[in-house]
């Protein structure tokens, strides 16, 4: 189609030119992000632009690998008046937005391998209705994700960095005691995430926005059909390994009867309806 654009070993001139472009908003979505990636947008970035919204991957086992580096997304923040970042488990989509005008879907992360080492493949896409398209369902997807705010950021990068610096102790020690003050910091970075995963409200508020979400892409689904697309986007809260259990019995999987609280809230709002065991939009999306 004509103006677009396949982009190979010369994407990252094309993603350069995308956010000096940018005059009102940058949208980022990218799994991976480190500092080599944050300097490029900002030696990039028009200096008046102070809008950015980026969604990412911030789970512990990204940072051990070092893979995504949150101190980068603090420097932007610090840097930037107004950026909204989102933590989303299992993220995988790397799209780069600019004022609805321009966008490039690739398969590079925001890393140094992602811009310069490796091979990746994309189009750049310069047609406004279609860039639009993309900008509200990529947004959407990331509103599905953890706000994290600067100062939660902040509390997150202190215990990443302890996380991988024990890490890289670890590789170089296998003693029993390394691997429990590992296993420790670790669990305080999942539970990190985990509060901000839910400081928007319960667990099932986050899957209330979710069902709306998903039938908002897929039609009518069955709760049967609601689950394992639920479990996808939210890997971190959906544990089989935790019960309902009331004075004894066990009441299946917990996060499932979460589910089943935000169909009953939708429901009573008058959101969503359940026609022939399949759910159905009611109400605005």
């Amino acid at each position: 189609m004509e103006g677009y654009l396949l982009l190979s070993t010369d994407w990252k001139d094309a993603l350069g030119e995308l956010v000096a472009g940018a005059r009102s908003h940058l949208m980022i979505s990218s799994p991976y992000v480190t500092r080599d990636g944050i300097a490029f947008i900002m030696g990039k970035r028009d200096p008046h632009l102070n809008s950015i919204t980026f969604a990412t991957d911030l789970s512990p086992a990204n940072i051990c690998d070092g893979a995504t580096d949150p101190n980068a997304l603090s420097l932007l923040m610090s840097r930037v008046p107004n950026v909204v970042l989102r933590h989303l488990p299992r993220l995988h989509a790397k799209v780069y937005v600019s004022d609805a005008r321009c966008a490039i879907i690739t398969s590079a992360n925001l890393t140094r391998g992602g811009l310069e080492r490796n091979y990746e493949y994309g189009v750049r896409i310069p047609e406004s209705p279609v860039v639009a398209s993309i900008l509200q369902d990529i947004s959407r997807y990331s509103e599905l994700g953890a706000l994290v705010g600067r100062d939660s950021l902040q509390v997150y990068c202190d215990i990443a960095n302890r996380v991988r610096a024990i890490y890289q102790r670890q590789r170089d020690s296998v003693t029993r005691s390394l691997r429990s003050e590992f296993e420790k910091h670790l669990a305080a970075a999942q539970d990190q995430l985990l509060r901000l995963r839910l400081a928007e409200g319960p667990m099932h508020t986050v899957f209330a926005k979710t069902i709306r979400y998903l039938l908002t892409r897929y039609g009518p689904l069955s709760t049967e059909q609601l689950h394992p697309r639920i479990k996808a986007i939210h890997p971190d809260l959906c544990d089989d390994t935790v019960d309902r259990v009331i004075d004894g019995k066990n009441y299946g999987k917990k996060w499932k009867h979460a589910v089943r609280s935000a169909q009953q809230q939708l429901k009573k709002k008058g959101l969503i309806v359940l026609d022939d065991e399949r759910w159905t939009l009611a109400g605005p999306t």
